[in-house]
């Protein structure tokens, strides 16, 4: 019997060379494994269950291995077999509108997820010369950052603030906002409970943007190994689409979470804690992840990937390990206030502490034009408004004109949540707002302003949104149309 499986094994020339090791004891979600002298680091191995781990490092002995999956059943003296291969996983457009686990495994029961190409999850970041300067702006769909803090194609965006604070609707909202504009949206859930995604999902159902986004599932409930690996997963997912030459924008929701399973991992290792007791590498760990973002040369596809990092911080303090490590490694951060979400301020993102570095390279110029003084005058408003809470005299007629223009700044940023708006529409808001058009009215009329006023504007000069997005600037013609359609809209408003 033997003898004649061999030969049907040398008539279809399949050999697999492997080597073994045992295991030598479990902790937790870490296997120690004795033999296995030709592995190295970031390799994958099998477990005689047929489970697989990753190769996270060496003792002098022994060989540490990540358990990707349930450990439970693996015990000492079992086999672990190497065959020499690294963690490559498979890619294809079919992820598209699909929901998978680290491994690229369907968890939607949709059935198998056809692919013939494999990718490495840990890869070096593209170099310097394989990157060009950022050139477009990616619209986020909300007012305050496409207007204030715009965001380019390729730019690392952390979203920094407490719980509960809207950092993640914000993201949300810039995928909902890229529909029908060609660009791949990936979503990492990374140790969030099981309820948190499934927001997430229904929301992305129910505006018909799952057809464009790819979910990568690393939820609390699963294996440590899995949650290590998920943005890992949706960062490789990214640059398959980015190598064709695509637009891909990630979300890391968040990495907060995803250091505290590097710090299981690393205490179960057996490595020296450090600072909050996370291990010395946890910078580089997240550095190697950052990185892989940017805008790429056309020679080498020429498309671009966007990363929205999120973070959790306790009672605003952006001094720990973490934060500080990430804001050192991006190109600006959203910082959401707690104080601004409570008294209905939304999205809750303080001015004073929220910055883009490149985005404004990329920002349309018509935008730049209308905006480049809205911060100041915001700021100038806040300084005003607590100067007067306690005057009792009349204010001077300039004060009073500052008022009522830092209110009405104030009720175009406020925005209401997975309702994007496009940049078209902001351009109008802007142009009114600097032309003093919403000076003079309640905010109940600005609010009914931005309800109606695209419509108003598409139905009697419908080359308008067209014109503008073509050329990105405010010409004299776009100016005329601007200011003709608003007095119209502001007669009509009056009459009524």
């Amino acid at each position: 019997m033997q003898d004649s499986r061999l030969a049907a094994d040398r008539a279809g020339m399949r050999f697999e060379v492997r080597e073994i090791g045992r295991v030598q004891s479990v902790r937790k979600f870490i296997v120690i494994v004795k033999g296995m002298p030709s592995c190295m680091n970031g390799q994958i191995v099998e477990f005689a269950n047929g489970g697989l781990g990753l190769v996270m490092g060496f003792t002098e002995t022994a060989v540490q291995v990540l358990v990707l999956g349930d450990a439970s059943a693996i015990r000492a003296g079992d086999e672990v077999y190497n065959k020499g291969k690294s963690l490559d996983l498979p890619v294809s457009e079919n992820f598209l509108g699909r929901i998978v686990n680290a491994l690229c495994e369907p968890l939607d029961g949709q059935g198998p997820i056809p692919s013939e190409t494999f990718f490495p999850v840990f890869k070096v970041a593209p170099g310097v010369m394989e990157r060009i300067p950022v050139k477009e702006t990616l619209e986020t769909g909300t007012f305050i950052l496409d207007a204030v803090i715009p965001i380019a194609k390729g730019q690392r965006q952390l979203l920094i603030g407490d719980r509960l604070t809207g950092k993640t609707t914000v993201a949300i909202d810039a995928i909902l906002n890229q529909k029908g504009k060609s660009v791949v949206c990936i979503y990492a859930c990374i140790g969030k409970p099981y309820s948190s995604l499934l927001k997430v999902l229904d929301i992305l159902k129910e505006k018909e943007a799952l057809s464009y986004t790819i979910i990568v599932s690393g939820i609390a409930s699963v294996s440590a190994g899995e949650q290590y690996l998920a943005p890992y997963t949706a960062c490789m997912l990214g640059e398959y689409f980015m190598s064709k030459g695509k637009d891909v924008f990630v979300i890391f929701d968040d990495l907060t979470k995803h250091a505290w399973i590097y710090r299981q991992i690393s205490l179960l290792l057996e490595r020296a804690p450090g600072r909050e007791a996370y291990p010395g590498d946890i910078f580089y760990i997240h550095s190697q992840l950052v990185e892989r973002a940017g805008y790429m040369r056309p020679e080498i596809g020429g498309g671009s990937m966007t990363f929205f990092p999120i973070v959790d911080i306790l009672q605003g303090d952006v001094t720990g390990y973490i934060p500080t490590n990430l804001i050192s490694m991006t190109d600006g951060q959203l910082y959401f206030s707690t104080t601004l979400f409570n008294k209905g301020f939304k999205p809750a993102i303080d001015f004073g502490l929220s910055v883009s570095r490149i985005g404004n390279k990329a920002q349309w110029p018509a935008m730049k034009e209308l905006s480049k003084t809205l911060r100041l005058d915001y700021l100038q408003y806040k300084e005003l408004v607590q100067m007067t809470q306690l005057r009792t005299t009349a204010l001077s007629k300039d004060a009073q004109t500052r008022l009522r223009r830092g209110e009405a700044i104030n009720q175009l940023i406020v925005q209401d949540k997975n309702v994007p708006v496009s940049i078209e529409e902001e351009i109008i808001y802007l142009y009114a707002l600097n032309n003093g058009l919403l000076d003079n009215l309640s905010s109940g009329q600005i609010r009914d302003f931005k309800a109606r006023i695209l419509k108003f504007i598409d139905s009697r000069y419908p080359q308008f949104s067209q014109k503008i997005r073509a050329s990105k600037e405010l010409g004299d013609d776009l100016k005329n149309i601007l200011r003709s359609g608003l007095k119209e809209y502001i007669d009509e408003m009056m009459n009524k």
